[in-house]
């Protein structure tokens, strides 16, 4: 049996084929636990936009104050969640939406209040509570929020909060959903990148952007004991994979 994390952007639920549903069944079929974490970047823009609000990114991060914490939970609860399920529901999946509110599933403290807003890091996840879900044969679907140990609810990167649960499950195998086949260098796309690399490509700016956390994630997620990380656009290639 195989603990299997996968996180996907919001707007992926637009381009999911066949192929991805029919590898999640295999894995399902096999005895495998799989579990979901999604983000929805583009339709809290979106919504933002709507109100008149502009988006702020530092180091690759939403910067978060309060009324982009409120739209950011609206979105991701009340819009990116239920369309989700709508998918994995017609592909005879039994998935269960999950956020911070069910029994502190991911706790978190904010980074830098007055750099990044309500921005936080995990600094707990109920691992037992999402193994409950996948017992019974459900497919937990994760929200990327958080809570304080005071309440305060909190936006955490959808990357950060995917490769948190991983080390939190000890997975065997966790799959960072993107728009690209993975880290690309000059022409070519790297099969490989060890967690020492990552420096020396941020300083010749192969990685850039939103690409930042993701790889910063993927290094915590290897040295909390994840045994596999994988960047790619669909999960069934490797792409680029993170070793130690």
């Amino acid at each position: 049996m195989k603990k299997i994390v996968i996180k996907m952007g919001g707007i992926a639920s637009k381009n999911l084929d066949d192929s991805f549903f029919k590898t999640l069944r295999k894995w399902q079929q096999e005895g495998n636990q799989v579990y979901i974490v999604h983000g929805g970047g583009q339709y809290i823009t979106t919504m933002m936009e709507h109100f008149g609000l502009h988006k702020k990114v530092c180091e690759g991060l939403r910067v978060t104050d309060l009324k982009t914490l409120e739209i950011t939970r609206m979105v991701l609860l009340g819009q990116v969640q239920p369309m989700l399920t709508s998918v994995f529901q017609k592909e005879g999946f039994h998935p269960v939406c999950l956020h911070a509110g069910f029994d502190r599933l991911i706790e978190g403290k904010m980074i830098d209040e007055k750099k990044f807003g309500f921005v936080g890091q995990v600094t707990h996840v109920n691992s037992q509570l999402l193994e409950s879900f996948v017992q019974k044969n459900q497919l937990p679907i994760i929200a990327p929020l958080g809570v304080t140990s005071n309440g305060q609810w909190l936006n955490i990167n959808a990357d950060e909060a995917a490769c948190q649960i991983a080390a939190s499950l000890q997975a065997d195998q966790l799959f960072l959903l993107t728009d690209v086949p993975g880290i690309k260098k000059d022409k070519d796309w790297l099969k490989e990148v060890s967690i020492q690399q990552i420096e020396q490509l941020k300083m010749e700016q192969v990685i850039t952007g939103g690409m930042i956390p993701k790889l910063n994630s993927a290094k915590k997620a290897i040295l909390s004991g994840v045994a596999q990380v994988n960047i790619n656009n669909q999960i069934q290639s490797i792409g680029t994979k993170i070793t130690a």
